[in-house]
């Protein structure tokens, strides 16, 4: 009877050692889920928990960041269409004279690394984004079909080139960033190569003002392109501020000072030296 007494308590002692370990690897999965949930956490802007605001004020918050993206659209379109009066020029008198095409190929290459990373497959949230883009990559190929349609032979070989190596470096960055990258690694990743084609683009912003200084004279730099730049520019860092993605309001953020300082230097030498300034033949930032 003993020997039965001690079987039953054993097995109850192991009975409750088992329990023990299923409630301890229980509470053990509970946390880590827990801990998994407490992780997601702002990262670039792709998963900012709106639920941590009020209801009210996170429609507010959507609203805002809505219009501005928006608007940096459509100050993106007038951008977009100012290279027109050149190329009906070149049109005109059927020779790409002594115009250069690189700015359109840069800004395609731009436009395309943008528009990916405003795909929900990188950015989700950020849609806007890719619109703009996808709409300045078709003005870009347009552009520079009518370039190479009227440019010279060596010109001609040249151009095409230069636009067969932007669409496979497009390629080969699409294929990259879904074949080796995960999810935030790929939105980093992209975001990055993002950021150094629009600040490449600055380039041309910069030699502007250097021209106008250099020159007294603001013939170059129309006071309206100038400032849609700055508005673009400063919509598209609103945007990047309240979606928190510093791969939009860094980038825009700089392009917000050059146009600053554009729109400062059109007012300085108009007043001081006058002029009548004229359309650009090429689009510093197109």
């Amino acid at each position: 009877m003993n020997i039965i007494c001690q079987c039953v308590t054993q097995a109850q002692q192991y009975t409750n050692i088992f329990v023990n370990n299923l409630c301890t690897k229980e509470q053990r999965s509970t946390g880590e889920r827990r801990e998994r949930v407490q992780v997601r956490v702002v990262i670039s802007g792709v998963e900012y928990h709106s639920k941590m605001l009020p209801t009210g004020l996170s429609s507010v918050y959507s609203v805002c960041s809505d219009a501005a993206g928006i608007a940096g659209n459509l100050f993106a379109f007038g951008l977009f269409v100012s290279p027109i009066p050149t190329f009906k020029r070149i049109i005109r008198n059927r020779s790409t004279e002594q115009f250069s095409g690189l700015p359109y190929v840069y800004a395609l290459l731009n436009c395309l690394i943008c528009l990916w990373y405003g795909m929900p497959l990188v950015s989700p949230s950020i849609i806007l984004v890719a619109t703009v883009n996808s709409i300045g990559a078709v003005f870009q190929l347009i552009y520079i079909s009518i370039f190479i349609m009227f440019a010279d032979k060596a010109m001609k070989i040249k151009m095409s080139g230069l636009l067969v190596a932007v669409f496979a470096l497009f390629v080969t960055t699409v294929y990259v960033s879904m074949r080796f990258f995960d999810s935030h690694e790929r939105q980093t990743f992209v975001g990055l190569f993002s950021v150094a084609s629009l600040i490449a683009m600055f380039a041309s912003p910069l030699l502007i003002i250097k021209l106008v200084i250099k020159t007294r004279s603001i013939e170059f730099m129309p006071f309206y392109l100038s400032l849609s730049t700055f508005l673009m520019s400063l919509s598209f860092f609103a945007y990047g501020v309240l979606k928190y993605d510093p791969f939009l309001y860094v980038p825009n953020g700089i392009g917000t000072i050059l146009g600053l300082v554009q729109l400062a230097l059109y007012s300085y030498y108009s007043n001081t030296f006058g002029g009548d300034p004229r359309k650009p033949l090429l689009n510093p930032y197109a």
